[in-house]
C-alpha cells in the first residue's frame, strides 16, 4: 500500500480515496497518537476485537453504533451486562451481529476492570510493554509494516492470560497502532514529517 494524496493535497498513509474522507480524518487525528486514557483505550480495544475478519473501515462506520450499544465504552458497565442486552444486540444492526464477538466485549471488559484494580490504570499496564514511551518505525511502504511485533505478541500473550479473547497478536499489533504505542507512519506521510513534538 503506497501513500496516496487527498484533495487538501497532504500525502497520507491510508484514507485518501475520494468519498473516504472520514477515513482520512481518523487516520490524521487519531492513528497513532498517543491514548492515555482507560475508556478510550478500552474502546479501541473493543473495536480492534470486533475488527477480526472484517476492515477497519467497517468497524470505524459502525462506531456510533458501538457507542451506543457498549454504554459509551464504559468498561465497568460493559462488564455488567446481563444476558438478555447481549442477545438484544446480536439483533443490532448498528454493529458486528458476531455473538463470540459480543459476549467477548463483556468478558474483555471484565479483565479490562481486574487490570485496572490490580495496576491503577489500564493505561500504567498497557504503556509498560512499550517501556512507556512510543516506538516510532521507519517504514517507506506499507508492505514494509509487520502484523505482529514482540511488544504484541507478549501483551496478546497476557491478555490472553488474563482471559480475553480476539486480542491475537495481530489484533493486539492493530492496537497498538491505534493507540498510538506504535507510530508506523510512513515516511512520506504528512504526519511523519511534522516535529516528533507534534505528533
Amino acid at each position: 500500500m503506497r501513500s496516496e494524496t487527498f484533495g487538501d493535497g497532504r500525502v497520507r498513509c491510508f484514507g485518501s480515496e475520494p468519498g473516504k474522507e472520514f477515513y482520512a480524518e481518523y487516520h490524521d487525528i487519531e492513528w497513532g497518537k498517543p491514548v492515555h486514557d482507560d475508556t478510550k483505550l478500552f474502546e479501541m480495544l473493543l473495536l480492534e476485537g470486533a475488527q477480526a475478519g472484517l476492515s477497519w473501515e467497517t468497524i470505524l462506520r459502525k462506531r456510533e453504533g458501538y457507542r451506543e450499544a457498549f454504554h459509551g465504552f464504559d468498561p465497568g458497565a460493559v462488564a455488567s451486562m446481563p444476558d438478555d442486552e447481549l442477545e438484544l444486540n446480536r439483533r443490532n444492526p448498528k454493529i458486528v451481529r458476531n455473538r463470540l464477538k459480543i459476549y467477548a466485549a463483556r468478558s474483555n471488559a471484565a479483565a479490562f476492570v481486574e487490570i485496572q484494580n490490580e495496576f491503577g490504570s489500564f493505561d500504567e499496564y498497557l504503556w509498560a510493554f512499550v517501556g512507556g514511551k512510543t516506538i516510532f518505525n521507519d517504514w517507506d511502504s506499507w508492505d514494509q509494516v509487520p502484523s505482529t511485533s514482540p511488544e504484541s505478541d507478549s501483551l496478546s500473550k497476557d491478555l490472553r492470560r488474563r482471559g480475553m479473547k480476539f486480542v491475537g497478536s495481530t489484533i493486539v499489533y492493530a492496537f497498538l497502532q491505534a493507540v498510538g504505542a506504535v507510530d508506523d507512519h510512513l515516511s512520506t506521510c504528512w504526519i511523519r514529517n511534522e516535529p516528533k513534538s507534534l505528533r
